[in-house]
C-alpha cells in the first residue's frame, strides 16, 4: 500500500487550493471521479464516509488508484470518530477529514503520521485543533461560521 508523506499531503492540498470532496455508491463511478479529478490537475481527493457501501467502496478505489492514478492523494471525510479513522488509515487514507474537531482521532493521526483536516467553527476551535498538530483546518460550517470574512478576520 502506498503511502504519501504527511508533508507532501498538507503541501499538495495547498497547492490545489482545494480538496475535491465526493462520494459515490458505485466504484466504477468513484474511479472516474477520481480519474477526472487527476485529469483536471488536483492531485488530492476526499471520500465521503456515507452510505452503507462506504468503505467497500473507498478500500476499492484506493487500491484502484495506487495503480492506475498512483499521484492522487486520496483521504476520507466525514470522519466522526477515532474508530473510524483507524479503519480507513489501515485501509490506506493518505488523510482523515472530518466536520468537527475531535481529540482522539487528532491523536490517533498525530501518532500515524497522517495529515488530519477538522471543520472548526470559531478562532478557539482552531487554536485548540493546532494544539493538537492540525496544520490545515477548515472552516465549517462556512456561511453559518461568518464565511470569507471570518476568515479575513
Amino acid at each position: 500500500m502506498a503511502r504519501f508523506r504527511r508533508l507532501d499531503v498538507l503541501k499538495t492540498m495547498i497547492a490545489s487550493g482545494l480538496v475535491p470532496v465526493f462520494y459515490h455508491e458505485d466504484t466504477n463511478t468513484a474511479r472516474k471521479v477520481a480519474k477526472a479529478v487527476a485529469e483536471g490537475g488536483v492531485h488530492v481527493l476526499e471520500f465521503t464516509n456515507r452510505g452503507d457501501s462506504a468503505f467497500q467502496v473507498f478500500c476499492d478505489l484506493i487500491r484502484w488508484c495506487e495503480k492506475e492514478i498512483p499521484g492522487l492523494i486520496l483521504g476520507v471525510g466525514s470522519v466522526v470518530e477515532p474508530q473510524t479513522a483507524a479503519l480507513y488509515i489501515n485501509s490506506g487514507a493518505n488523510f482523515v477529514g472530518g466536520p468537527v474537531f475531535n481529540e482522539e482521532i487528532a491523536r490517533l493521526c498525530n501518532r500515524r503520521k497522517i495529515a488530519y483536516c477538522p471543520g472548526c467553527g470559531s478562532a478557539s476551535e482552531i487554536s485548540r485543533a493546532e494544539e493538537y498538530g492540525v496544520e490545515i483546518c477548515k472552516v465549517f460550517p462556512g456561511a453559518e461560521v461568518g464565511g470569507p470574512p471570518f476568515v479575513k478576520s
